[in-house]
């Protein structure tokens, strides 16, 4: 494609962006789907732009995307939900990543000639959520604010596992060696120092901004302040996303961090972002996130009908096993919708598509296959848990979810007035 036709292209997808969001505003359909298909007739079908023509940027335009996402919706957390939310995040993100890799694992040794390490590769990978298509779901949807932040950290968190344990057992698999108490020790220190590092870095850039005023006049000095939190953070094989997120919520928590002993650490009127600021980073994320999805459905290969059948239909089995790890997981006080919004909160993204390709590039056998099954899930998954989403909030499917969580309380009376207003 040429240069010019490719301008033009962007400014199409930016527009075809604004009017999907509108659309959504108006139908409650989803703008991830038709970024996704534009994406797929761009690439996969009608071959008119190769993902591999972006080498290396690709993998940085995905990168960024991340950093911006994830501390936009850290500025929207507060205390009292993390504090909430915790608990409930660590069961669900460990609960959902063994379930779905020991079920992919189990589905992958019946119905192919994976041996079962290969298969164990193939369930570790697709044991996560991508944080781009939770966040841009959970925001858009009348649930209880523990319950979006619980899915927003679950799709960040789940990055923990999803990217040690597959790179550990295919180096396994590679001739490395392989210790379980120095994996579990690793994943540990990746996540606690992740933490502390976007905390710690949210009150040294609060510092910086009294200390240097000039700061405050420019909008971008924040976002490239969280990506050299992001880069320096991986390249001390922690989890980049953690820390941008909490770097975001300490941000985010200005008002609540001056109280309590905090109080005498901190300059006496910090610098607190403006609404002005907030909202060009929603502007941002909105640009980056249309761009995005059209991009993961360029990278979309399909090249074996058995295989994308076979991925179609273990997408479906992981939103059935997804219900019991709901129950096992979430608070008896939930509310039964945010329960179901809960079980189809399960996107599989573009870190599982890079982490697919690894198996072939390191010459491990059944490469091939493991990149074709986690590519056709990653697509069932995303466009199941859109149309659910869709289905659910106009709810068409509500009942279904009531047979498995009628214990829980019903929905509540805002819930219920905006069903009805549906």
């Amino acid at each position: 494609m040429s240069t010019p036709l490719l301008i033009v292209l962007i400014g199409f997808i930016i527009f075809l962006g604004h009017y999907l969001a509108q659309l959504f505003q108006r139908t409650r359909v989803p703008d991830v789907v038709g970024l996704l298909v534009v994406g797929m007739l761009l690439g996969p079908v009608f071959h008119l732009i190769d993902p591999a023509a972006f080498g290396r940027a690709g993998r940085v335009f995905t990168n960024l995307v991340l950093v911006f996402i994830l501390f936009e919706s850290g500025l929207e957390v507060r205390f009292e939900q993390l504090r909430s939310a915790l608990r409930g995040t660590i069961s669900l993100t460990t609960i959902n990543f063994v379930v779905t890799t020991l079920v992919v694992a189990a589905l992958a040794q019946w119905l192919t000639d994976l041996d079962f390490l290969s298969s164990v590769i193939l369930g570790s990978i697709l044991g996560g959520t991508s944080s781009a298509v939770v966040t841009t779901l959970a925001r858009q949807v009348n649930i209880l604010p523990q319950t979006a932040t619980t899915l927003v950290m679950e799709s960040a968190f789940s990055d923990v596992y999803t990217l040690a344990i597959p790179i550990a057992l295919i180096s396994f698999y590679a001739g490395a060696s392989f210790n379980v108490a120095t994996l579990l020790s690793q994943l540990l220190v990746a996540l606690v120092g992740a933490v502390l590092a976007g905390v710690g870095s949210g009150y040294l850039w609060l510092v910086l901004l009294n200390r240097v005023p000039t700061l405050l006049k420019t909008r971008f000095s924040t976002p490239a302040f969280a990506f050299i939190l992001y880069g320096l953070v991986e390249l001390l094989q922690f989890s980049g996303p953690i820390a941008v997120l909490f770097f975001g919520i300490a941000v985010g928590n200005l008002p609540l961090l001056r109280r309590g002993w905090l109080q005498r650490v901190l300059p006496a009127r910090p610098a607190e972002l403006t609404t002005v600021e907030k909202d060009f980073f929603a502007e941002i994320v909105f640009l980056l996130r249309t761009f995005f999805f059209v991009y993961v459905g360029l990278s979309i290969v399909l090249d074996d009908g058995y295989l994308i059948a076979l991925g179609v239909g273990m997408a479906v089995v992981l939103f059935v096993v997804r219900i019991p790890v709901v129950l096992a997981a979430a608070d008896r006080d939930t509310p039964q919708f945010d329960m179901a919004m809960m079980s189809i909160m399960i996107p599989k993204g573009l870190g599982a598509a890079v982490l697919a390709t690894l198996p072939a590039q390191r010459g491990l056998p059944g490469g091939g296959t493991i990149q074709t099954i986690t590519f056709a899930v990653i697509v069932a998954t995303t466009v199941l848990s859109t149309a659910l989403f869709f289905l659910l909030e106009k709810r068409r499917i509500l009942r279904f979810y009531q047979l498995f969580f009628g214990t829980h309380r019903p929905l509540d009376a805002e819930s219920a007035t905006s069903s009805e207003v549906a």
